[in-house]
C-alpha cells in the first residue's frame, strides 16, 4: 500500500495508506488504512533572501469514535490524492507504529525543523 495525502470533498486532508476497492473490473471505493487527519497549526513565510516556508502540523485519528483500522471511502468523496512530504510520511509512520511524535515543524524542502 502507498502512503498518500487525500483531500476530501469536506476539505479535510487525510494522510493514510490507501488502496482501491475493486468490484468486477471497476474501482468502487478507496480503502484507507490508519487514516490520520492533517491539521495545520502554524504557517510561516520568511521574507529573507531564501524565501523559506515552514508549517507545523498535528496528526490525529480521522474518526475519533472508532478503533477500526480500515475505512472504506466512496470514490466521489475524494477530490485528489497526492504524495506527502517525506517528513510528513515519516511522522505518519512513527505515529501509526506506536511512537508519540505527532507535532513537528516542516520547512519548504520537507525537512523536519527541530
Amino acid at each position: 500500500m502507498a502512503i498518500k495525502i487525500v483531500v476530501l470533498q469536506s476539505k479535510e486532508q487525510i494522510v493514510t495508506e490507501i488502496q482501491e476497492v475493486i468490484s468486477g473490473d471497476k474501482p468502487v471505493a478507496y480503502l484507507f488504512t490508519n487514516p490520520q487527519l492533517v491539521e495545520l497549526n502554524r504557517f510561516t513565510l520568511s521574507e529573507n533572501e531564501k524565501d523559506e516556508t515552514s508549517i507545523e502540523i498535528t496528526l490525529s485519528p480521522w474518526i475519533l469514535a472508532t478503533d477500526e483500522k480500515e475505512i472504506p471511502v466512496p470514490l466521489d468523496q475524494v477530490v485528489t490524492i497526492v504524495k506527502p512530504l517525506k517528513s510528513i510520511e515519516k511522522m505518519y509512520l512513527e505515529k501509526t507504529n506506536g511512537q508519540s511524535n505527532q507535532t513537528d515543524s516542516i520547512d519548504q524542502q520537507g525537512d523536519l525543523v527541530e
